[in-house]
This record gives structure tokens, sequence and C-alpha cells, in this order.
């Protein structure tokens, strides 16, 4: 089993199906050429995402079945992070990716590799979840706000905590997310604290038509 959070019972194995839409949302902090780290990574949904933009990428999970389709693509590392040592404890990366999964632990851990200048991507499910789907286990469900006190002392650039409907094959959930910067001194915020440009506007607008939820 690749994350704690398909021990309540996840449908899918973690880390496939389409790439996170915040994740997507903030790719621009990367540049090419960082190095990636992404934790729980699963079938690698992310590592190619980044890969694909010229990232260099490094993974972690349990699931060896899940990591071998990835070799040649990046750094793999098959490790249980929850009981065993932590694989990066002397190393940093220009970005950290964490999706769907929570392991209060390691939190310490995953914050201190993010590089300075670097950022730290993470969403996963919040307090709420339990009465409408998995995981339901408060173990693995983010409480109020604390993805904003977990990530300290990075300087958090975009966080959103609720409820979206979600696509049809993800569902209804609760939700928590957060784009934190490791502050560089030699870096001003404008250069590493750029807001995702909005959306071009359609040329033609139907007063029927409605937005996608994010």
């Amino acid at each position: 089993m690749p994350a704690a959070l398909t021990r309540d019972t996840a449908p899918a194995r973690h880390g496939s199906g389409a790439v996170s839409a915040w994740v997507q949302r903030w790719s621009h902090l990367v540049p090419t050429g960082a190095t990636v780290l992404d934790v729980a990574c699963g079938a690698g949904r992310h590592m190619r995402h980044f890969a694909a933009l010229g990232c260099r990428v490094t993974g972690v999970d349990r699931d060896a079945e899940a990591l071998r389709p990835l070799e040649g693509l990046a750094e793999l590392h098959v490790a249980d992070i929850e009981s065993g040592p932590w694989p990066f404890a002397d190393r940093r990366f220009d970005a950290v990716v964490v999706t769907n999964y929570l392991w209060r632990e390691r939190l310490a851990d995953v914050v201190a590799c993010v590089a300075p200048g670097g950022v730290l991507l993470y969403e996963t499910f919040s307090a709420g979840h339990e009465r409408i789907g998995t995981p339901s286990n408060p173990k693995f469900l983010l409480q109020h706000g604390e993805l904003l006190t977990a990530t300290l002392p990075l300087r958090p650039i975009a966080f959103e905590e609720g409820f979206e409907q979600g696509l049809p094959a993800a569902g209804p959930r609760f939700v928590q997310r957060i784009v934190a910067w490791c502050v560089d001194a030699g870096a001003t915020d404008g250069q590493r604290c750029l807001l995702a440009p909005a959306p071009a506007p359609s040329a033609k607008v139907n007063s029927a038509d409605s937005e996608d939820p994010a």
C-alpha cells in the first residue's frame, strides 16, 4: 500500500490519475532544471509532470510495484517513511510536493527539505471529509488551519481550506492546501512569490454558462 490514506480504503492507487489542479496552478514557481521531491509519490503523476517541465525529480514511496514504471524517469526511493528513517535528512530540494497524504510525524522533515528559495506544494484532505467519504480517520485529516502552522518557518504564498465538489472521478472532498516559500535573502518577494496569472477570458461569453469549480 503506497500511502497512509490507502489504509482507509481509497479506491485507486495513490498518485494515479490527473495532475492536481493546485500543483498545476503553482508550477510556474518551479523553474526548469529545479530539483523536485515528491513525497508518497505512488504512481508518480507529479513526477511525470515536473519531469516534462525539465526538472530533476525524486520520489519516495513504500510501494515498489508503483515505482517500477518510473525507473529512468526519476531518482526513486522505496521506503516506509512512517516506520523507517527519513531518506533525505541531509538533502534540500527546490520544490517539495505532497498530495493526498498526511503523516504528522514527518511534517517537520518535509518542511526541512525545502531549500532556501524553494517552495512547498501541499494538498490533502481536511476535517469534515469523514462525513462524506474516506479517509475518515482523523490521523489522516488536517485540522483547521493546520498547514499554516505545520509549515512554519516557511512563508505562505497561497492557502485554501474548504469544500469542493471535485471532478467526477474524485468526488466531493474537504481539502486544505498551501504553497509556501523558504525565504531566500538573495531573492525578492516578487521573484519567488509570483502569483499565478488569471486565465484569459473567453472571447464569447454566454450568460447561461458557468465556470467549472477549481
